[in-house]
């Protein structure tokens, strides 16, 4: 389950990293194919559970106002000295979003399907790289560290499917809109 980004949000972010991509070919680095704000990740789902989960996300999207945010800033999971993962992070709503998160994760739970990382605290973020061996980016991380997108509004909540590969692919499985605000709802 995720928040997809806007082009504009997608050009800046690769623009940013592109330049880091060539000085850092070690890396598997994600690009803007890829790119997503992950809610929460589900692992594998029984094809007889999708319907019942996107009854269930619906519900949680209808609930939830639109959030405004922006990708900024970096750092690495679970330290920047021995990185797994690169990334970017998350600004704006927070709370906003953490709420979110609770609602379709527990959803999901409903619908029989067990988030994966069920008791781990939410850090919102964008991944930008992953690294076979654990890798000392502190250079990376500083480098992107003054990286500040511009913002945009999250209208939409996603059911995601991926495939792994050598990069995962992606294939959308359905779309649930956030709760628009009141005025525009009354136009």
């Amino acid at each position: 389950m995720a928040i997809a980004l806007p082009a504009v949000a997608a050009g800046e972010l690769d623009g940013a990293v592109a330049p880091l991509r060539l000085a850092w070919p070690e890396l598997r680095w994600t690009g803007p194919d890829a790119w997503h704000l992950t809610l929460a990740f589900l692992g594998e789902v029984d094809e007889g559970l999708t319907g019942r989960l996107g009854t269930r996300l619906e519900r949680a999207a209808a609930r939830h106002a639109r959030l405004s945010l922006s990708l900024g800033g970096a750092g690495a999971f679970p330290a920047a000295g021995r990185a797994r993962v690169l990334w970017t992070g998350v600004k704006g709503d927070r709370r906003g979003l953490a709420r979110l998160t609770q609602s379709v994760a527990a959803g999901a739970t409903r619908a029989g399907v067990l988030p994966a990382q069920e008791g781990r605290r939410y850090q919102p973020h964008l991944t930008l790289a992953r690294c076979r061996a654990p890798a000392d980016v502190r250079t990376l991380v500083a480098t992107l560290a003054s990286f500040a997108g511009t913002a945009w509004t999250a209208g939409e909540i996603y059911l995601i499917r991926s495939r792994l590969q050598e990069q995962p692919r992606y294939e959308t499985l359905g779309a649930w809109p956030l709760l628009a605000p009141a005025s525009s709802r009354h136009a």
